[in-house]
């Protein structure tokens, strides 16, 4: 197993800010959201990670008490098998290409092998990866819409939403940070791998 690298000065002011904003949406949301512990449907599917996120990951893993963390890399490892045939990008370094043919519908049904299957809960919360962090509450997208959870805001005003809209300013931060440790995108199981 390796070390993983040292977080970059600023990441412990960055996850209080992101954390802040979310507690802020969430009580804007009310009871619009339904994010609680035991729904993780959020928790199915590939998604890019950072190389910011990747390196919290791993200390979160080495920082977890020893049977949560041999737990953590069994899931993983049936993780890392199951993805490897069709992975789209680079397997050997685990980059992930989200230009490659095939990727918007690869790992649709994986689960995150953070996720504890008895408790549905995050064994790494505290060092989960921004897109978890901001998932549930509205945030502004690309395209200058309103993304949400299709299970938050079911039938909600559009004024209810656009009131619990998240703040993220921080994402200019958080890029600037994570561009520290590389550029490289990969998702959480592959992150983990050697760790």
């Amino acid at each position: 197993m390796g070390l993983p690298r040292q977080l970059p000065e600023g990441d412990t002011q960055l996850i209080q800010i992101v954390d802040a904003a979310l507690a802020d949406s969430v009580q804007r949301s009310g009871d619009w959201l339904a994010c609680r512990p035991g729904c993780f449907h959020c928790c199915v599917g590939i998604f890019p990670i950072s190389p910011l996120d990747a390196t919290r990951l791993q200390n979160g893993l080495q920082n977890a008490d020893p049977q949560t963390a041999a737990e953590i890399r069994e899931r993983v490892k049936a993780s890392v098998a199951e993805l490897q045939q069709d992975w789209p990008g680079d397997f050997v370094s685990g980059t992930l290409d989200e230009e490659a043919e095939g990727f918007d519908d690869f790992g649709n049904a994986a689960v995150c092998p953070v996720l504890d299957p008895l408790s549905g809960t995050c064994d790494l919360y505290a060092s989960r990866p921004m897109t978890c962090r901001t998932f549930g509450p509205p945030v502004r997208t690309a395209e200058d819409g309103l993304g949400v959870c299709e299970l938050c805001f079911i039938s909600a005003p559009t004024e209810a939403i656009a009131a619990a809209e998240m703040d993220v300013a921080f994402l200019e931060q958080e890029q600037k940070l994570s561009d520290t440790l590389g550029k490289e995108a990969t998702c959480i199981a592959l992150a983990l791998r050697n760790y």
